[in-house]
């Protein structure tokens, strides 16, 4: 059997790069024989559409992973995401798989919305019969109202379509690995797969290098303090060091950073339960335990249950989760590092002081010169526009400021003619103007063309980034004409919903379009990657 390769996500390649030799690879294996003659006909392979719903990258990277080890089973698969898909590609294909995380309060991903909005019109709803399909629907179970929600939305429409369910829908928490090869493993089964070949590989490549499963141990540089003495917040620049990983990333990707509890949090947890703190947990004392393997700030204040044991509460806690933070620097201005812009998360509830995991273990705990496990994660939803001359328009609050201060170091250090527009907000200029003098620099110099600040409480009247925008209108909407690129980056619930609607409006104003086509509009900018957001 002729299995044609694809470049791993983590090889080090840009998106462009790894799709050109993918296309080179397949050529040549189609060629095959001398000459460049044709090989003999293979025999018809099962087709196979893995389809992702992905927001932050996970869906499609297990779905990319999906797709190699079907290919090395025999069938004819692909990867494609929902926003590339039309309902005729799946009666096409007539076997889907579909992976899709929840965002939001229950909504669909971004790069999902369109696909759903077409199985949902009203009396012209597609028809699926013939079409054999499972969902695996990513979610987090500390949003228990809207657990994976998406996916259960998906899997129950496309049986009131018709389609055929050839395994139950299987609903992951954040740790997902093993639910998801079962998952695949019984659909490939049913669907007739042969075993692997030699030459495909099960596993996820990245697995053999620097990954989430094998993080590399990166130092701490920097911890700097961006807000100034009188701000209500208190927000860090951090920097890992990558020297020696050979690790390579894009503007737009997302670290992974493992991180450990507060000692004293762990500490109040277990006298609460009346455990011995040096009690065995495998090769750990069960303190060391709860500081680095499992989550226990939902515990705090919580009274404990009667006469549990140690093992039925180890068995109750989930597995501590590495953290992802937007990357807030460009490699090519800072070769061999990676730098991060945190809030730190502290407040009080009911007298009970709560800290924010990550944040306060990066703001306080990992001394510098320390390391802690760290891995990429790609985020190929947010990317710079690969045409240079294109304008961009970033929208990016508090430490939603992080993406952007990539893309302008990336735009600067490869002397993109584009033009340059941001919109940042927070509350005091005097004391939480992030990364102000870097700013402002490019402001003087031209590279950043035009910088809008919101701070809100510097007036008696809220002041927002959605406020400059429409105070922007006309402006914005001719660089929308232009082909400018709209990003969003920060709090998913108020913020990147305000700005959304605000940009809605604009469209119609400016444009003179009515609301459905001001959206079919933003729907087009969607579907051809000009408005992207990074939101959490």
């Amino acid at each position: 059997m002729n299995i044609v390769p694809l470049i791993p996500d983590n090889a080090p390649f840009s998106a462009e790069q790894r799709a050109w030799l993918n296309g080179f690879l397949a050529g040549v294996l189609q060629r095959g024989g001398k000459g460049g003659a044709p090989m003999a006909p293979a025999e018809a392979k099962t087709p196979l559409l893995i389809a992702f719903g992905s927001q932050s990258g996970n869906a499609e990277s297990l779905a990319k992973r999906l797709a190699r080890e079907a290919s090395g089973r025999g069938f004819a698969a692909r990867a494609a995401g929902l926003d590339s898909l039309q309902p005729a590609d799946l009666v096409k294909d007539k076997n889907v798989l579909l992976i899709t995380s929840t965002w939001g309060e229950g909504d669909m991903p971004d790069n999902a919305v369109s696909f759903w909005d077409s199985i949902n019109q009203n009396g012209s709803s597609p028809k699926f019969d013939g079409v054999q399909y499972s969902v695996l629907a990513l979610g987090d179970k500390n949003y228990a109202d809207t657990f994976c929600l998406a996916g259960k939305k998906l899997d129950q429409r496309l049986s009131e379509l018709g389609a055929k369910r050839i395994v139950d829908r299987v609903d992951c928490d954040v740790d997902f690995d093993d639910l998801a090869k079962e998952w695949s493993k019984n659909a490939f089964t049913i669907l007739g797969a042969a075993k692997p070949s030699d030459s495909s590989d099960e596993s996820d490549p990245s697995d053999k290098a620097w990954s989430k499963k094998n993080p590399f141990p990166a130092k701490l540089l920097e911890n700097t303090a961006l807000n100034t003495p009188g701000s209500s917040k208190d927000t860090r620049h951090i920097a890992f060091s990558l020297t020696g990983s050979g690790l390579t990333y894009e503007v737009g990707d997302a670290l992974g950073v493992f991180v450990q509890n507060c000692p004293e949090v762990v500490d109040s947890v277990i006298a609460t339960h009346g455990f011995d703190p040096n009690a065995s947990v495998g090769s750990k004392t069960l303190r060391e335990a709860l500081i680095s393997d499992f989550e226990v700030r939902s515990l705090l204040g919580k009274e404990p249950e009667a006469g549990l044991t140690l093992d039925s509460f180890l068995e109750n806690l989930r597995k501590l989760q590495p953290r992802l933070y937007s990357i807030a620097s460009s490699i090519k201005a800072h070769p061999d590092e990676v730098h991060l812009c945190v809030g730190a998360v502290r407040y009080s509830t009911d007298g009970i002081a709560h800290k924010g995991v990550a944040s306060t273990f990066l703001a306080d705990r990992l001394p510098l010169g320390e390391t802690t496990g760290i891995y990429f994660h790609a985020a190929n939803h947010f990317r710079l526009p690969t045409d240079l001359t294109k304008p961009v328009i970033m929208v990016g609050p508090g430490t939603g400021i992080a993406p952007f201060r990539a893309f302008l170091e990336e735009r600067e250090a490869t002397q993109a003619p584009g033009k340059n527009w941001l919109f940042f907000g927070d509350q005091k200029r005097s004391t939480d103007f992030l990364y102000h003098d870097q700013i402002i620099a490019w402001v003087q110099s031209g590279h950043l063309t035009r910088l809008d600040t919101a701070f809100s409480r510097d007036q008696e009247e809220k002041i927002y980034v959605q406020t400059r925008m429409l105070q922007a209108a006309s402006e914005l909407w001719q660089w929308l004409q232009e082909g400018a690129h709209f990003y969003i980056c920060g709090d998913a619930k108020r913020m990147a919903k305000d700005v959304d609607e605000a940009l809605h409006h604009i469209i119609e104003t400016q444009g003179g379009k009515t609301a459905d086509e001001a959206a079919a509009y933003v729907a087009e900018m969607k579907k051809t990657k000009r408005y992207a957001r990074d939101v959490y």
